[in-house]
């Protein structure tokens, strides 16, 4: 399969003399050639994300003469960030991703156009940001826009290179309906419950892993791109790198899909709120560092949980804290006190909130959560507290 059948549409990405020298070794490829190089010239790709999935993805394509990259992020460059996110520099932290990101790929392949969106992906704004490009490849770290990059694809037609790591594992497929593959959602119907699944910030990933799964998820974009070899289509590679073993797992649609399956109920982004609201909580309460250091010099007593993962407690604690996993939360309630004052937090706001709703919900009357966690902490209360 390739997306630019016409001759007539390639003859007007010519390339110049510095990108034949550039490309030198694509262009000695039997199966590439001079109009191979020009099916990627002429190809667009869009990135979701710029982080350590991101990086390798856009640095390749570039690297591989793609025409136009789109990039969708949001975040800013933090030092956790580049022991893994290597599309970004030291210098870079406190920059845009997208901005370095930028940077870099002009550094990697001038004759590349790269194409930023300073902004989180939405059922309001996805299809428009995709319309121009003929892949999405899914570089994200979060299931809600794991979900919404899913759906997008397979509502515009358009295959969805698939790729998620954790700690050393990783997974690899495309996903695409149209060309006769199942989706993501025909694997996983629904998103976990919140706190089920640790993100790489709370479970960690080893820095390599995700240069391996982004540069297999950009291998095959250029088959698409190219039109040859096998797609992972109806495949899904899974590595383990402390084994160095691969697997693969054979994937079949699933009829009763939500999106692709033969009743759809989702025909239009904006039918997929219920996907994408494991994130959203009711308005809660919360209180920022200074008001807890304040609380912590009173003598008062209250409940200080933490519910991050014991990993991140070796890096940093807050002294008094009960510690208890989001993910176990729900069913160690009973070791605290619902008629006590508790106070929540996490690294950065969002476990400790969804930790609050579980409370309010389990009857908890007088809690409240941390605005920024503990690294708000570091950075406006106690710089001796590692930031990570």
């Amino acid at each position: 399969m390739n997306f630019n059948d016409s001759r007539d549409h390639l003859d007007s990405f010519d390339l110049s003399t510095p990108e034949k020298q550039r490309y030198a070794r694509h262009l000695t490829i039997p199966d590439v050639g001079i109009e191979g190089q020009k099916k990627l010239k002429a190809a667009k790709v869009l990135c979701i994300g710029a982080g350590g999935l991101g990086s390798p993805i856009a640095m390749y394509l570039a690297a591989a003469g793609v025409g136009e990259i789109g990039i969708v992020d949001f975040d800013i460059v933090d030092f956790s960030n580049l022991q893994r996110q290597i599309i970004h520099g030291s210098s870079d932290v406190g920059k845009k991703k997208i901005v370095s990101a930028t940077e870099r790929l002009s550094e990697i392949n001038p004759e590349v156009v790269v194409r930023t969106y300073d902004t989180r992906l939405s059922d309001e704004n996805a299809a428009e940001i995709a319309e121009p490009y003929d892949i999405i490849i899914d570089g994200t770290d979060n299931f809600e826009t794991r979900y919404l990059s899913n759906d997008l694809a397979v509502l515009t037609g358009k295959p969805n290179v698939y790729g998620s790591i954790f700690r050393f594992e990783g997974q690899v497929s495309v996903f695409a309906p149209h060309l006769g593959g199942p989706c993501y959602r025909c694997l996983f119907p629904t998103p976990p419950e919140p706190g089920e699944v640790p993100g790489c910030a709370e479970g960690g990933v080893l820095g390599v892993l995700p240069g391996i799964v982004g540069c297999l998820q950009t291998n095959e974009a250029i088959k698409l791109i190219l039109g040859i070899g096998e797609p992972l289509i109806n495949r899904l590679v899974h590595f383990d790198a402390l084994a160095f073993r691969f697997r693969e797992i054979k994937l079949k649609r699933d009829p009763e899909c939500a999106i692709c399956g033969e009743n759809p109920t989702i025909t239009e982004l904006k039918n997929i709120e219920f996907a994408c609201d494991m994130n959203d909580t009711p308005t809660l309460k919360e209180i920022d560092v200074h008001e807890l250091r304040i609380r912590l010099e009173k003598p008062e007593p209250f409940v200080l949980l933490d519910v991050r993962e014991p990993a991140e407690i070796e890096v940093a604690k807050l002294p008094g804290s009960i510690v208890i996993p989001l993910g176990e939360l729900p069913h160690r309630l009973d070791e605290l006190n619902a008629s006590a004052e508790t106070i929540i937090h996490c690294k950065a706001g969002g476990r400790s909130a969804k930790a609050l709703a579980i409370l309010i919900e389990a009857g908890f009357s007088d809690a409240c959560h941390v605005q920024g966690g503990i690294n708000a902490w570091s950075t406006e209360i106690d710089a001796t507290v590692p930031l990570y």
